[in-house]
Formats: structure tokens, sequence, C-alpha cells
């Protein structure tokens, strides 16, 4: 008999850090680590100095905050920036400019646009997220979905940025379990760029064209017509 395979909200925590990770790592270059220890809390908080959150629905409800000191807001922002291009002499050196708030909150959106989609395909369920929210705040501020949760979870998970900085990672939704009824594939990930590119070299590979033979076809068609105006008399 085949064993029941199932997924917890803890589960479903490892699978947010795993997205933090990821997507800070990609955008940034520079490694972002999740503790191997969760805590177990009772409410969540917007705390000092850059905190961002959002809030999920669909098949099960719950809300997400970042909080991050702001050595680590700085960091992360910069190494983006860096990565981007950016000339250092341009970038910000205060966690209360909006430049860094704004580059927080479209990482935030990268990070549960990344979770998302990892739910989507491995737990054949839809959520959606409302547009992050990044505050600049100097006081503790505990923030709560207005709704009611069902048998509430709140957990709280600590990262490390390659320089040592630390910030947390809150997490409130629903008490929930997934459980596996028959075998699936998930969709795999694809690279639109990379698809464009093995096609287009497929193509090139099927169908060479030397420059010589483009050449000689250019001659042949001129001596035709050539032949053509002189049996018309022009």
């Amino acid at each position: 008999m085949q064993a029941t395979v199932s997924v917890t909200t803890d589960d479903i925590l490892l699978k947010l850090c795993h997205s933090v990770s990821h997507v800070l790592f990609s955008t940034t270059h520079s490694q972002v680590s999740h503790a191997g220890m969760v805590q177990s809390i009772t409410r969540t908080c917007l705390k000092p100095d850059l905190g961002c959150f959002s809030i999920f629905d669909g098949g099960f409800s719950g809300l997400v905050v970042i909080n991050f000191s702001a050595p680590a807001a700085l960091e992360i922002y910069r190494e983006y920036m860096l990565n981007m291009g950016m000339p250092e002499s341009d970038l910000a050196f205060s966690h209360t400019s909006d430049e860094v708030g704004n580059v927080m909150g479209e990482l935030m959106n990268q990070i549960l646009g990344d979770f998302i989609n990892k739910i989507s395909k491995e737990l054949q369920t839809s959520i959606s997220q409302s547009q992050p929210k990044m505050l600049t705040i100097n006081k503790e501020l505990t923030i709560s979905i207005d709704t009611n949760l069902d048998e509430a979870v709140a957990r709280r998970v600590s990262f490390k940025t390659k320089n040592n900085h630390i910030f947390y990672l809150e997490f409130a939704m629903d008490k929930t379990e997934f459980i596996k009824l028959s075998e699936f594939e998930a969709d795999d990930d694809f690279d639109l760029d990379e698809l464009l590119a093995e096609h287009g070299q497929i193509l090139a590979n099927s169908n060479p064209t030397p420059v010589s033979n483009i050449s000689e076809k250019k001659e042949a068609s001129k001596t035709d017509a050539d032949d053509l105006l002189d049996e018309l008399g022009l």
C-alpha cells in the first residue's frame, strides 16, 4: 500500500524560505541563507528599520512580513543595483531613501511571485497576493489580517546576508494540510530566452545557407532575367 503524502503549513513555509533565498541570490548574486530552526510566535509585527508585508488569499489565506534592519536593507539594495549595472556613486546611502524602499518592495514582489508559482505547480492550488507595502518605521507595529484565520499558525525565520546582516521573515496562515491523492507531474519551468535561442540554433543548423551559395543563386537569377529581356527585345 502506498504511503500517504501530505504537505503541512511548515512545509509551505519552507517553500517560502526557499523563494526568499533563491530570488535574492539570483537578483544580487550575493548569498542569502535562512536558519535551520523556525520560531513559533503568537503575532506578526512590522519592526524597525524597514518592514514589508503582503496578504495572500485563495486556496489558503495568510500574511507575509519581512523586517529588514537598516544594514541588511542597504546591503541587499546596493548588491541589487550594482548587479543591474548602476555605478556605486549613484546609489542611496540611507535606508530611508524612497529608492531603497522601492527596490525592496520590488524584490518582495518577485519573492511572492516565485512562491505562488511553486505553490500552484506543486500543490495544484491557486493563491493571489496583494501589492507589497514597504514602510520605514522606528517603532514596532502589530499587523494582522482583517478576517480571522482558521486555526492561525504564525512562524518567524531568521535570514543572514553575505555580510552577516540579519533580517526576519514572519508568516501567518491557516493551519492546513494538502494530501496527495494521485500521482501527477508538475509543469517544468522554462526560460523564454533560452527557448528562443535553442529554436534559432536548430533552424540555423537544419537549413544552413553558405554565402557562396547565396551569391551563385543571385548570379543565376540575374542571368535568367537578362535572357528573358533579350528574347523580348528589351
